[in-house]
């Protein structure tokens, strides 16, 4: 089955399909993102708040979370809960 995560402000995402969840500070990453917006394939989770991770999807897509990559992956590897990632932000 199919696990699904918290990405932060209600929205969650599918961790099968997850290929990658990077800082958004590197230039090469800034330009994915960038790229990612100009063709549509963007997702923005963040809810207007800073973007603190990318995520890479198997569809080349591209989702962004307000959330910190060490929470995002902590409960994709479910080492972290719901509450105690909420404690951390």
């Amino acid at each position: 089955m199919n696990r699904l995560i918290h990405i932060g402000f209600g929205n969650i995402v599918n961790t099968s399909k997850i290929i990658a969840i990077v800082s958004p500070d590197s230039a090469p990453v800034k330009r994915m993102v960038q790229k990612a917006k100009e063709n549509g394939t963007a997702i923005d989770a963040t809810q207007g708040r800073k973007t603190k991770a990318v995520l890479v999807m198997e569809s080349s897509q591209i989702v962004l979370s307000a959330l910190l990559p060490e929470t995002i992956a902590g409960r994709a590897q479910g080492t972290l809960s719901d509450e105690d990632a909420i404690e951390n932000e």
